[in-house]
């Protein structure tokens, strides 16, 4: 009987600071993804991104789907983890949280220490943040956005429905 392979899958979170990332990640990735994030690293770490994608690499290297759960505002970060995904064969999933910055803002003012980004970091990554689409190599983008009962509404946006 022939073994069915399983292609790894990249998540890539993007969306402003205290937008769900996290708590979609891990209600909705943990156990199926390794997740991998630069807030894990300490905060004095050099070349963040480096570290990142060389965690990506080897966990797409020993077959196993990774999970992005940083801002990821732009090309700029997700371009290198959609070509190191395709380099490996795996299919790439953009998880898309348009921004609320009011929301945002709030929840972020809840969180405690390090998890407390500076407002002036939440309206920087603001000016950044664009919709990833199929034109930039995901495979499928699913919108995320809160659904009023204390879970997640997803949906897959239609340029990539197909």
């Amino acid at each position: 009987m022939p073994v069915r392979r399983t292609v790894p899958d990249v998540a890539v979170l993007v969306g402003l600071q205290a937008s769900g990332k996290s708590t979609f990640c891990d209600r909705h990735l943990t156990g199926r993804y390794l997740l991998v994030s630069k807030d894990f690293f300490p905060r004095s770490a050099r070349n963040k991104q480096r570290r990142q994608l060389r965690l990506v690499e080897e966990a797409l290297g020993a077959g196993r789907s990774v999970a992005v759960d940083n801002t990821n505002p732009s090309a700029r970060e997700w371009e290198p983890l959609v070509a190191l995904a395709h380099a490996h064969g795996a299919t790439v999933t953009a998880y898309w949280f348009p921004p609320d910055p009011a929301g945002s803002l709030r929840r972020n003012a809840l969180r405690e220490g390090r998890d407390r980004v500076p407002e002036a970091g939440v309206l920087a990554t603001l000016r950044r943040l664009r919709a990833p689409a199929a034109d930039d190599g995901f495979d499928t983008v699913w919108q995320v956005g809160f659904d009023g009962r204390g879970g997640f509404a997803v949906r897959r946006l239609p340029e990539t429905a197909g």
